[in-house]
C-alpha cells in the first residue's frame, strides 16, 4: 500500500521529533549528580507528583533527561493540583469536575512513570514544550557563562596531568567496585522508599483533612437513596491539627533524607518520625473521636472500638520499640567512633 505525500510528511516529522528529543536529552547514566540510574530517577520525578519533581530538579544538576521529567512533573501536576483546589470551591459542578481531573491525574501519573522508567522522553502537550524551553534557556545561559571565562594562557598548566600507574591489585579493585555498586543500589531503593512515603503521607493528609466526612456508615433506603451517617465526632477537629503538624514534619524529614542520606542522619530522622507518629497515635487514642453507634449491630458497636484501640496501641508500641532500637544503634555508633 503506497502512502500519500501527507502521510509521508507526517511520518517524517514524527521521526525527526524523536531524533531531536534524543539529541537534546541524551540517555547517559554516567552524566548524573545522583547515584541513581536515570530511568529510576525519571520515574521518581513523577512518583510524588510535583513534589518529587521539585526534589529532583534541585538535586539533579547534570542529567537533562531527569531534569526534563522533573520540570514536566512540576508543570503538569502543579497546574492540575491548582485546578482541583479552585474547583473544590465551586458549588454543584466543582466536585464532579474535580473527580474527572483526579482520574485524569491518576492515568497520566501511571503513563508518565512507566514511560520514564522505560527511558522514553514523552512530552505532555504544552507542558513538555515549556519544560524543554526552560532547559534550553538554562543550557544556553550556562554555555555563555563558560565562554565568558578567561582562558588560561599558561600552556604548561593545560597539559594533562600524568597519573601514576595503579598499584592496587585487580582483585581489590573488583571488590571495591562491587561494594560501590551495592551501596549505589541500596541508595536507589531507599530513595524510592522515601518518595513512596512522601506520596503516602500526602494522600493520607489530603483525605483526612478534606474528605474525612466520608468516614461514615452508609445505609441504603428502600427507594434506592443512600444515607451517610458520620462516624467522627466534633472531637476530631481537636486531633486534626496534631495530625497535620506531624504529617508536614514527616514529609519535610523524608525530603531531607532524599537530599542527605548519611547513616547517622538517617537513623536520627527515622527516630524523629517514629516519635512524631507515636504522638499522633496516642493523641488519637486519648481523644478517640469516633461514634460507632451508627452501626446497626449491637455487637459491632461494642467490639469495633475495642479493636481500633488495640490496633492503635499496638502501632504505638511498635513505633516505640523502633525508637529504642534505633537510639541504641546511634549510641553504639557514637561510642565506637569515640573509642576509635
Amino acid at each position: 500500500m503506497e502512502l500519500s505525500p501527507e502521510e509521508r510528511q507526517k511520518i517524517y516529522e514524527e521521526e525527526k521529533a524523536k531524533r531531536e528529543a534524543k539529541q537534546d536529552y541524551p540517555i547517559s547514566d554516567a552524566d548524573s549528580s545522583t547515584e541513581l540510574t536515570q530511568n529510576i530517577a525519571g520515574l521518581l520525578c513523577y512518583l510524588g507528583l510535583w513534589i518529587t519533581g521539585i526534589v529532583f530538579l534541585v538535586i539533579e544538576q547534570k542529567n537533562k533527561f531527569v531534569r526534563f521529567h522533573a520540570l514536566q512533573s512540576i508543570i503538569v501536576f502543579g497546574v492540575l493540583s491548582v485546578a482541583i483546589a479552585i474547583l473544590s470551591w465551586i458549588p454543584f459542578v466543582g466536585g464532579f469536575l474535580g473527580t474527572v481531573i483526579g482520574i485524569l491525574i491518576f492515568i497520566l501519573w501511571l503513563v508518565l512513570m512507566i514511560k520514564a522508567y522505560q527511558g522514553e522522553l514523552i512530552k505532555v502537550p504544552i507542558a513538555g514544550d515549556i519544560a524543554g524551553s526552560i532547559l534550553a534557556n538554562t543550557k544556553n545561559r550556562t554555555s555563555n557563562e563558560e565562554r565568558q571565562r578567561p582562558e588560561d594562557s599558561n600552556p604548561i598548566q593545560n597539559e594533562p596531568i600524568q597519573q601514576p600507574p595503579p598499584t592496587v591489585p585487580r582483585r581489590a579493585q573488583e571488590i571495591g567496585k562491587r561494594v560501590e555498586d551495592y551501596f549505589t543500589g541500596t541508595r536507589a531503593v531507599r530513595v524510592l522508599g522515601y518518595s513512596f512515603a512522601i506520596f503516602w503521607y500526602i494522600a493520607i493528609f489530603i483525605f483526612l483533612t478534606f474528605f474525612h466526612k466520608y468516614i461514615a456508615w452508609y445505609n441504603t433506603e428502600p427507594d434506592g437513596s443512600v444515607i451517610r451517617l458520620p462516624m467522627l465526632t466534633d472531637d476530631y477537629l481537636t486531633w486534626l491539627p496534631i495530625f497535620i503538624t506531624v504529617t508536614i514534619l514527616s514529609i519535610v524529614a523524608y525530603f531531607m533524607l532524599i537530599i542527605y542520606d548519611k547513616y547517622w542522619f538517617r537513623e536520627a530522622v527515622q527516630i524523629f518520625i517514629s516519635i512524631a507518629g507515636i504522638v499522633s497515635t496516642v493523641a488519637l487514642v486519648l481523644i478517640f473521636p469516633f461514634d460507632f453507634t451508627v452501626i446497626p449491630n449491637a455487637t459491632a458497636v461494642d467490639v469495633v472500638p475495642i479493636v481500633i484501640n488495640a490496633v492503635l496501641i499496638f502501632i504505638s508500641v511498635v513505633m516505640g520499640v523502633t525508637v529504642l532500637v534505633r537510639t541504641a544503634k546511634l549510641i553504639s555508633l557514637a561510642t565506637n567512633q569515640d573509642t576509635g
